[in-house]
């Protein structure tokens, strides 16, 4: 790197001074990740591996210096307006650290997709065709408070063979510089570009903008966090994102539904980690089993500190509930609240579900097998649960192994999105002299 792009990077570590010095902070940046890209693209899985394991055990031996950071962004995080719950998030320990080792060891020990073969053929004219897993290029990760989503972030990309470019809240500037340092003094050692993973050391927020006007560089923008973070990515985005809004998710209970799994399924859908994409958002329940069931899973549920804003029809067997408002059918509460409603029908079910769900996650919990397939026929989501729980809809449970994130979308990828998901293909076709007539 020349001097004056040391000095415009040094000076990104805090505030830049021009909005000049922040261009040529995002285009160098920028640049320097294409440039890696190119050779991580070729790069065997062996030195990927060996980074990771070496990466792991970095994190172990430097924990110290990664804690003295964390705890300078813990001692501002009041001062930044954040809650328990993401102080909570912030927070690093000793145990966290070996969680996230842990994970770079988990992705080393993944199959590598790179070069897989995902179709091929022989053609009538002596021509071998074939189909093969490529990486996307480079990756912008936007993100929040968790200093995890560094390390995992990062090591997905790099085991797909992508470059990444990592971006997480001021709330964490400290931990992030001090995870990154960590990864990035290992990428060398192990014959990987340097700039394989960077970090967008400013807190500028004018940053993130300026990056997503480079498609030119960047691939791929990968927003992990609020709504209004997604929004703005979107909207600024001159490249596909790969993303999810909300995650408002419905459990319906079938008149067919046995009643202690039933039960069991929405307690954990909704109580076992309320504030996450995955959990139940809303109880659908026909009204056959309404009566017999909804009163014993609804003391199930306040047992688990659930509060329950239930419909006229709920409300009618459960008089202790708040009245469910109109928007409480469009709401992701990230908390131990549920709207619960009655219905007529399976179909009166797929309906309310198309009008207010997310296209997230989605169950029936039924005993009649045409039933369950008719709901997963119909539901328009991600991922569709049949006497199962909404929270497994999650890279590790699903056996990706890992996970950058959960798309809604339904082009390039959707649902929970792992290594195979940041990869493209590339047709390659092999003659001995064909012309076509």
């Amino acid at each position: 790197m020349s001097e004056a792009g040391t000095a415009v990077e040094a000076r990104g570590r805090d505030e830049l001074a021009t909005d000049g010095d922040l261009d040529a902070l995002c285009r160098g940046l920028a640049s320097r990740a294409k440039r890696a890209a190119r050779a991580l693209a070729t790069a065997g899985p062996g030195a990927k591996d060996a980074w990771l394991d070496a990466a792991a055990k970095a994190l172990e031996s430097r924990s110290g210096e990664i804690l003295e950071a964390n705890a300078r962004d813990v001692e501002a995080a009041p001062g930044l307006g954040l809650n328990a719950a993401a102080v909570d998030r912030l927070t690093l320990s000793p145990r966290r650290i070996g969680e996230m080792a842990r994970s770079l060891r988990e992705v080393a020990a993944l199959a590598d997709p790179i070069g897989e073969v995902v179709r091929s053929s022989k053609r009538p004219n002596g021509l071998d065709v074939v189909q093969v897993r490529v990486p996307l290029g480079v990756i912008f990760m936007i993100y929040e408070s968790r200093p995890n989503v560094t390390i995992d972030a990062a090591a997905i990309a790099v085991k797909s063979g992508n470059a990444a470019i990592l971006r997480g809240g001021k709330e964490a500037i400290h931990s992030n510089r001090a995870l990154h340092r960590v990864l990035a003094d290992e990428l060398a050692r192990h014959g990987l570009p340097e700039h394989g993973v960077q970090l967008v050391a400013t807190t500028d927020r004018a940053a993130v903008g300026k990056l997503l006007a480079l498609p030119e560089f960047i691939d791929l923008a990968i927003p992990r966090g609020g709504e209004g973070l997604i929004r703005r990515v979107v909207a600024e985005a001159k490249m596909p994102v790969m993303k999810h809004y909300q995650g408002i998710c419905a459990v319906y209970i079938d008149e067919a539904a046995d009643p202690e799994t039933a039960t069991r399924i929405i307690v954990n859908a909704k109580a076992q980690r309320p504030g996450v994409c995955n959990a139940a958002e809303t109880l659908l329940v026909h009204r056959a089993i309404a009566p017999s069931w909804l009163p014993k899973a609804a003391s199930a549920l306040r047992a688990a500190g659930v509060s329950l804003r239930a419909d006229a029809q709920a409300r009618a067997i459960l008089p202790d509930a708040a009245a469910a408002s109109d928007e409480d059918w469009d709401t992701e509460f990230l908390d131990k609240i549920l709207a619960v409603k009655v219905v007529d029908s399976m179909d009166e079910a797929i309906e309310h579900i198309a009008r207010h769900g997310s296209s997230h996650t989605e169950a029936i919990v039924t005993r009649d097998l045409a039933a369950a397939r008719r709901f997963v026929a119909q539901v328009d989501s991600s991922a569709v649960m049949v006497n199962a729980s909404t929270r497994f809809n999650d890279g590790g449970q699903l056996g990706l192994g890992a996970e950058i994130g959960i798309s809604t979308d339904k082009y390039h990828a959707r649902g929970p999105c792992g290594l195979r998901e940041l990869t493209s293909t590339k047709w390659i076709v092999y003659g001995d002299g064909q012309v076509r007539e």
